[in-house]
């Protein structure tokens, strides 16, 4: 099956938040409460196969009657993605992985402002976050570089994520640094960011470019919201980078 998404609207009230991905993930729109004689549940067996990848706009409860019996093998099953009526978590709840939905998770997270929730061992594991400024139009190598200086002894394997801000979210050469090294990118809202200005020490450019102390520290931390900082900001060839560790790996 080739990749192809399917957003699934359990009310009405959810049709707003759902145009909203559809602009900007594409897929199709599925609205049961249009036939009213055919039961969801049922109706979303029948489309199940449909699509490779799906968001279930609903509380996860109902996602996990709708999937129930549907469930066949990690490597075949189309990947799913919860995302609640109010727009606040995006979970990848099944073919993670294998199947996707938890980079499916981060996308559905970024278009609306939510926070991606990832279960799967191989990345919820891993202890790090990388937060990443940079001047507009870097390249790949002069991100690439940045990062691997600043993480010194740490391996890119352990690193979890990378946080940006809102500004920087469409960046090619921060783009094409996430794909080749297969990191998601978590994007923050510029608000949320001004919100939690947690900076070691503030840039007068960054505050008179974006309006804020900082980006790389702030959006790490709330990416990592009980991490600690152990790498401040380190600024390298106009790209700003810190490192936050998870305070439950702090004995490794």
């Amino acid at each position: 099956m080739s990749e192809s998404l399917g957003i699934w609207l359990v009310r009405e009230q959810s049709e707003a938040l759902a145009m909203v991905l559809q602009a900007s993930l594409g897929g199709e729109l599925f609205r049961p409460w249009l036939n009213s004689t055919v039961a969801q549940q049922d109706q979303f067996a029948t489309a199940y196969r449909l699509h490779s990848h799906w968001i279930l706009l609903a509380a996860s409860g109902i996602a996990l009657r709708f999937l129930n019996g549907l469930i066949e093998d990690k490597q075949t099953d189309p990947a799913v993605v919860v995302l609640d009526e109010a727009g606040r978590y995006a979970t990848s709840l099944l073919a993670g992985h294998e199947g996707g939905a938890n980079r499916l998770a981060y996308r559905v997270a970024n278009v609306v402002g939510a926070v991606p929730v990832i279960s799967t061992a191989t990345e919820a594991l891993k202890p790090l976050v990388i937060g990443i400024g940079c001047r507009k139009n870097v390249s790949v190598t002069q991100i690439e570089s940045a990062v691997f200086q600043v993480l010194g002894d740490y391996s890119l394997n352990a690193v979890r994520e990378v946080a940006t801000i809102d500004l920087k979210a469409e960046e090619p050469g921060l783009i094409e640094f996430c794909e080749q090294h297969n990191l998601p990118l978590r994007v923050l809202a510029k608000e949320t960011v001004a919100a939690r200005g947690w900076v070691t020490q503030a840039s007068d450019w960054v505050h008179k470019n974006i309006g804020l102390d900082g980006v790389c520290e702030p959006c790490a931390l709330i990416a990592c919201g009980r991490g600690q900082l152990i790498v401040p900001k380190t600024a390298l060839d106009g790209v700003a980078v810190a490192v936050v560790k998870d305070l439950e790996w702090k004995k490794l």
